[in-house]
């Protein structure tokens, strides 16, 4: 079993695995382009914003309770489990009435999507050996290429010649072949045992991540940051942070073990992906607005520049596999964090004199960076622990990404705003420009801070494994 590819003895599981994480990838980004639509439709503008935020939020708030369940339970279940109610979520959607409905649903969509993403990779590092999991990931990887060039493509097509309802009702067909597959080919080598679950962490652990991230998200939006809406909700969401911790002491099973904290390669990895999610929302959210306002760029064509950063990712994700066997995991970020700085750098300095190709190929500069940074943090993390500890360590970096999109939207948009209101507001282009240029030059000093993430990761020895 030691081939990688679709046509493998373990290719329907890949397949599956693609699939899965390819329901959230385009989901992600198939919805941007069919906004104006939607709005036409069901109305309630003001609420939009709240079809992504709802989304992320669900999905941040769940991702550590489903990685702990995918340990105790195994990774099947939670992974139809987590297929089916995304799928349940997408219906939903499809038949909403009024806006606050498809909110609402887009937010159990996020739930579903809360367990798909952790699982999806600790399954992937069960059945792949260390020497073959940068190969897989590479597939992965690609996923989100894909969905980033056909994404945004494909919602403006059927908002236009279709229906906006159909974005979700594709999801259906993608996700039933998905489960069938998973279902009839994978068959985890895990041994179910018998736990007390740790249900009073995990109800303060995902009201305390709510409450963090609505604040995080909202905060200089819906409300000012120095208002008391502010201090209730981040404040509310600390102290029941701070209970969460005391509760976890006590319990026999904890949903996040102490181990997880104590780990030196566990943390300075979840830094790191921390950092990436940054980084990406960065370069995702502004670089279209930027092109199209400066440049004159269609969608399309923005969409397009940024789909640089998802084609560059799967290439270097390839290719870290070799790089990281010969030189190690931390050596490896150390080259991709680099890269990603040159990338960042590139993109400010031409901000100054706007162009879709120039941006284009600044957004595959850092992709390439972070394809070897994302996957051989990952893979050193999953090395160093047993199989039922991979769940966790695997959604601890999942959710790590997600907040730090979720810090980088909230960020990134007081810094822009703030250049954009001081040159004239959203109608004038060099307001714009202004907005962007200040976005990547945060970026390039958050590339920076990852380079010293990567330095705090320890050195990993690679050991030969035998896949499940």
């Amino acid at each position: 079993m030691s081939d990688i590819g679709l046509r493998s003895e373990r290719g329907p599981i890949l397949l599956a695995l693609m699939l899965s994480m390819f329901l959230i990838a385009i989901d992600s980004t198939i919805l941007s382009t069919a906004v104006p639509t939607i709005v036409r439709d069901l109305g309630g503008f003001a609420l939009f914003p709240w079809l992504f935020s709802i989304y992320l939020l669900a999905q941040a708030a769940t991702v550590p309770v489903y990685a702990k369940l995918a340990d105790t339970f195994g990774r099947k279940p939670i992974m139809l489990v987590g297929v089916g109610v995304f799928l349940l979520g997408s219906v939903l959607c499809a038949t909403a009435w009024d806006m606050p409905t498809l909110i609402a649903f887009r937010g159990l969509q996020g739930i579903g999507a809360g367990a798909i993403m952790p699982t999806v990779l600790t399954i992937a590092g069960d059945i792949y050996t260390v020497r073959e999991r940068a190969r897989a990931q590479a597939y992965l990887s690609s996923v989100w290429a894909i969905s980033a060039v056909v994404g945004p493509t494909l919602g403006g097509v059927l908002a236009q010649f279709a229906s906006w309802r159909w974005i979700f009702w594709i999801n259906l067909p993608l996700g039933l072949f998905a489960l069938f597959l998973l279902w009839r080919n994978y068959r985890p080598a895990f041994e179910r045992h018998r736990r007390r679950i740790d249900y009073a962490g995990a109800v303060l652990l995902t009201a305390a991540l709510v409450l963090l991230v609505l604040g995080v998200l909202e905060g200089g939006v819906d409300w000012d940051w120095l208002s008391w809406q502010s201090f209730a909700v981040l404040g509310g969401g600390f102290v029941l942070l701070v209970a969460f911790v005391l509760v976890e002491r006590r319990a026999d099973d904890p949903i996040l073990a102490p181990w997880v904290f104590r780990s030196r390669l566990v943390s300075a990895t979840a830094l790191v992906g921390l950092l990436i999610g940054v980084v990406l929302i960065g370069l995702v959210s502004y670089t279209p607005t930027f092109l199209e306002a400066t440049t004159g760029a269609s969608p399309i064509v923005a969409g397009l520049a940024v789909a640089g950063l998802m084609i560059g990712w799967p290439i270097s994700g390839a290719l870290a596999g070799h790089v990281y066997l010969r030189i190690g995991f931390r050596s490896t970020t150390l080259v991709g964090a680099s890269i990603v700085i040159a990338g960042a750098v590139w993109l400010a300095g031409f901000a100054f004199a706007p162009s879709a190709l120039l941006t284009g190929v600044g957004c595959f500069i850092v992709g390439f960076g972070l394809g070897f940074v994302a996957n051989p943090s990952l893979i050193a993390a999953q090395s160093s622990v047993e199989l039922r500890q991979r769940g966790v360590v695997s959604g601890t970096n999942a959710l790590a990404r997600s907040i730090g999109s979720s810090l980088g939207v909230a960020v990134f948009g007081a810094v822009a705003n703030s250049l954009i209101d001081d040159r004239g507001g959203h109608e004038t282009a060099a307001a714009v420009q202004a907005g962007a240029i200040g976005v990547y030059i945060g970026v390039a000093i958050v590339s920076i801070a990852m380079l010293f993430a990567c330095t705090a990761i320890p050195h990993v020895p690679i050991h030969e494994e035998q896949s499940r």
